[in-house]
């Protein structure tokens, strides 16, 4: 679904103050896959997402989706319909003042009928469990609920990649679990392919796969495995997850804790089988 191949991307080529931010970076994303791409400020995560669908073309090398060069101006209509991407601020991305017109900002600028468009904004407020606050404002909402509305404006799209760059940075642990529910929903019942940038490790954990990048390059990706080389993931700014940590921990005072664990009921099913 996704390809990048040998990319190289470079802020303000050319000027005094040029910065390179990715460096011949490669990697690919299936089709109804869960990737995080983790790793600390600067490290090229968010130039990623906006790579992926457009905002930004690569300096060298191939952005793909679904097919289509990402460097092709003609393609990008139809990228933008494929990739939909949600940003770290909810409060950036509302553009009206009632919940279900918001959500059909999208649909209606695809040009849809009026009754599909009441369709596709039925249908992604009831995804993210907001149909009942649709004739509201989304202005009254908790962080929580302004993120999914955000969603659910993305989801309006019908895309096939949903990309949520550092979309939990900015809620609480009850926010961040809502998000993450509905995410983790989508991609397993929806098989919608989804892309997590995140510094958050236990939003990571619930990852198909793991792709850390450190200063603009892949330091390492993987399954779960990945949070037991504890030291590619410090070096990369990283903590890992809590029960990760506990775990280790443990098994350095010679208790057996096998498997990979990464999640707290993961620790709890170690700890007492």
């Amino acid at each position: 679904m996704i390809e990048v191949r040998n990319v190289k991307f470079v802020y303000n080529e050319g000027a005094e103050d040029e910065k390179e931010a990715l460096h011949n970076v490669s990697f690919t994303v299936n089709d109804g896959e869960f990737v995080a791409l983790v790793g600390h400020n600067g490290s090229g995560k968010s130039t990623l997402a906006r790579l992926f669908n457009g905002l930004l073309a690569p300096s060298s090398g191939i952005v793909k989706v679904d097919g289509m060069d990402t460097s092709d101006k003609k393609a990008l209509f139809d990228i933008r319909k494929t990739v939909g991407v949600v940003f770290q601020n909810p409060d950036n991305q509302m553009v009206a003042s009632v919940i279900e017109d918001d959500v059909a900002f999208g649909p209606e600028n695809l040009g849809l009928a009026s009754e599909e468009i009441s369709e596709r904004v039925e249908w992604a407020l009831k995804s993210v469990g907001m149909a009942e606050h649709r004739k509201g404002t989304p202005f009254r909402l908790s962080g929580g609920q302004k993120q999914r509305i955000a969603i659910a404006g993305v989801l309006a799209v019908k895309p096939k990649v949903m990309v949520l760059d550092e979309s939990t940075a900015m809620l609480d642990p009850l926010g961040r679990d809502e998000v993450m529910n509905v995410i983790t929903r989508l991609n397993r019942e929806e098989k919608m392919t989804v892309i997590m940038i995140t510094h958050f490790m236990e939003e990571a954990a619930l990852a198909d796969r793991i792709i850390v990048m450190r200063d603009g390059r892949v330091a390492a990706e993987g399954g779960k495995e990945i949070f037991r080389k504890r030291e590619l993931i410090e070096s990369a700014g990283l903590e890992l997850p809590v029960a990760a940590r506990i775990a280790a921990k443990l098994r350095e005072r010679g208790l057996d804790i096998e498997g990979d664990v990464t999640l707290p009921g993961e620790l709890i099913d170690a700890l007492c089988p």
